[in-house]
């Protein structure tokens, strides 16, 4: 598949991961009367799941990880919690830079969106999915 494909598919997963990420920090804000910094724990790991299924299913199905499906998954989230990271931390400073974001993480979870996405994508494409699938 061609990078620019698998960029454009990643991406699509990115999307899916920020609407379960926002929506979940939004709803447990607003609802849960959460802080917009805890939320993002809880947010963040399911969103990541999201975007595993996604990107195993789709933007990687030509590839193979070498791992069964749960070895698979752990690995995932432990390469991506490096980029949660950088997630977080721009999603942090957004907050402290802008405190009106408290009430409204989605905003704040948006940004930190943006940069993690290059940063994830090659993660993902560099070191997990990195092998062609062959006929069997």
């Amino acid at each position: 598949m061609k990078l620019s494909k698998q960029f454009f598919l990643f991406m699509i997963g990115g999307v899916i991961g920020f609407i379960v990420d926002a929506g979940i920090a939004q709803a447990l804000v607003s609802w849960g009367d959460w802080s917009a910094y805890y939320s993002r724990l809880v947010s963040i790991p399911v969103a990541a799941t999201a975007t595993w299924w996604w990107n195993r299913r789709q933007t990687f199905a030509g590839h193979h990880s070498g791992r069964g499906l749960f070895t698979e998954w752990l690995h995932w989230m432990a390469l991506m919690g490096v980029g949660a990271l950088v997630n977080y931390g721009t999603y942090v400073v957004l907050l402290l830079v802008f405190p009106m974001l408290g009430r409204w993480p989605a905003i704040a979870t948006a940004g930190g969106s943006v940069v993690a996405a290059v940063f994830n994508f090659s993660t993902a494409r560099l070191m997990l999915f990195k092998g062609a699938k062959t006929s069997a």
